[in-house]
């Protein structure tokens, strides 16, 4: 297996199962991690910098697109929208740290660009919890292998 395929493989999975689009990258992690042929702890770095950089543009959609939100092509529906606004007003700015939850987290990450979150704090909470994503990921396949 090619190193840098492998890594460009995953970094381009990670970042677009963070956008809207529906896909996972923890299988695609798994699998490089089962195949033993690059070092674990790359591998999450990879993930967790694709995975981050995909709610980094659903951020920057939020921050500078809503204007388009009525527009048929707008890729967050009104009501996903309105769900995603509740709960990041409930629980504020730590809701971020949920960000790689299926369903709730691109939405989430794109509420914070239209609530106008600052970049760095939100770089910080979701790569935060991206990454600790990724390391449950790794402890679930070394063990699993183990």
């Amino acid at each position: 297996m090619n190193t840098v395929s492998a890594l460009l493989g995953l970094f381009f999975a990670a970042l677009i199962a963070a956008t809207l689009l529906p896909t996972s990258s923890e299988a695609v992690l798994a699998a490089l991690l089962a195949h033993g042929d690059i070092t674990p702890a790359l591998l999450v770095m990879v993930a967790a910098v694709g995975n981050t950089l995909g709610s980094v543009i659903n951020w920057a959609l939020g921050r500078f697109l809503l204007h388009y939100r009525e527009r048929r092509w707008f890729p967050v529906k009104a009501a996903q929208l309105d769900k995603a606004t509740r709960h990041y007003q409930r629980w504020g700015d730590w809701s971020l740290l949920l960000a790689w939850v299926p369903v709730i987290g691109d939405p989430l990450t794109f509420v914070a660009g239209v609530l106008r979150v600052p970049f760095w704090r939100f770089l910080l909470l979701v790569a935060t919890g991206k990454t600790a994503r990724y390391l449950a990921v790794w402890w679930a396949v070394s063990h699993a292998t183990a």
